[in-house]
């Protein structure tokens, strides 16, 4: 069988590509490290007219119906542009839990806002209580105790925390887990946000593989850009293995993404492994570019003032996201044995 995106799931990877080409430039990634997040509100609000924010939501409730392989390749975008913002946590995990799980009124208050763009939700499971862009979300959707809680960011307690990806903001969030914020106790919420979970992973695993491209595009310009002894150094032999490494780790990588993303659509008996495969590898294959993109640029990579400094901060703290190698691999044994 030969397995090949259609041209509709092509189709929308190239409009969020021109759509991030032409609005989340580095600039606006930096803004968002310096807490000014304008230039991401304009991103998101064109996303959203796209279609793409609401894209997993039923038709009925005014999405595109898609499903987990349709979003590989848009996250895959974002991770190229480094896209500030719960892009993962609202369209591929917030908006499905709302839309299965929510109450009346939760849906009524919340659905509309988030696929228009106007609310963006994070997510917080049973065990995580440090969550990303808590600060510029607008909802959390959580599990708690085996029960699933919808509440509004402005009636929860948020302590911000330092993060390696300042673009990328941390908060430890509390809340009273009382009956107001409860979702439907008619939906099993453990198989909800169990589904939540591998959707998280698989999208910061497509996130990864987008940073590794741009990543090794940046030290690849670089390369040819940056003279020595009166030559590129991407003349180099040294350079130029370097470089081709970088990218036989990301070529390999590619695969078991899309892989997962089909395993999950299909609800493949081995999804859960095929998923955490892809973390592995994209994860693996992110840190790997960044090291090898680093090494091209030399010390001027170590500065903030260097693009490649945002990029391989992103791949960093979403390498740890949703379960870390170790973790992944310790499930893929559990699997096999």
């Amino acid at each position: 069988m030969r397995f090949a995106f259609t041209d509709d799931q092509k189709m929308l990877r190239d409009t969020v590509r021109e759509v991030l080409q032409r609005e989340c430039a580095p600039d606006v990634v930096r803004a968002a490290w310096e807490g000014r997040l304008q230039g991401v509100r304009s991103v998101w609000d064109t996303l959203a007219e796209t279609g793409v924010i609401g894209m997993m939501a039923s038709e009925e409730a005014g999405g595109m119906g898609m499903a987990e392989l349709d979003l590989v390749l848009p996250l895959e975008e974002a991770g190229y542009a480094a896209l500030p913002g719960p892009l993962v946590d609202t369209a591929a995990v917030g908006i499905p839990i709302l839309e299965a799980a929510g109450t009346d009124e939760q849906k009524e208050r919340w659905l509309g806002p988030a696929l228009s763009g106007e609310a963006r939700i994070v997510v917080s499971f049973e065990d995580q209580h440090i969550v990303p862009h808590v600060a510029s979300a607008d909802l959390l959707i959580a599990e708690r105790a085996g029960v699933g809680f919808c509440v509004p960011i402005a009636e929860a307690s948020v302590n911000l925390e330092q993060s390696v990806d300042r673009a990328r903001e941390l908060g430890r969030i509390t809340f009273e887990a009382g009956a107001k914020f409860r979702m439907r106790e008619d939906v099993d919420p453990r198989a909800q946000f169990g589904i939540g979970r591998e959707r998280a992973a698989l999208g910061a695993a497509a996130q990864l593989l987008g940073l590794s491209r741009r990543m090794l595009d940046m030290a690849v310009q670089y390369a040819k850009d940056r003279e020595q002894f009166g030559k590129p150094i991407g003349a180099q032999q040294a350079v130029k293995h370097r470089l081709a490494n970088a990218l036989i780790e990301q070529e390999f990588a590619r695969p078991l993404v899309y892989r997962a993303g089909w395993a999950m659509t299909t609800s493949a008996a081995d999804a859960e492994v095929a998923v955490s495969l892809a973390k592995i590898y994209a994860g693996e294959a992110a840190k790997f570019v960044a090291k090898e993109a680093l090494q091209v640029h030399g010390a001027i990579g170590y500065t903030i003032e260097c693009d490649l400094h945002m990029w391989m901060k992103r791949a960093w703290a979403l390498a740890a996201a949703h379960g870390d190698a170790a973790y992944h691999r310790e499930r893929v044994g559990r699997h096999i044995l």
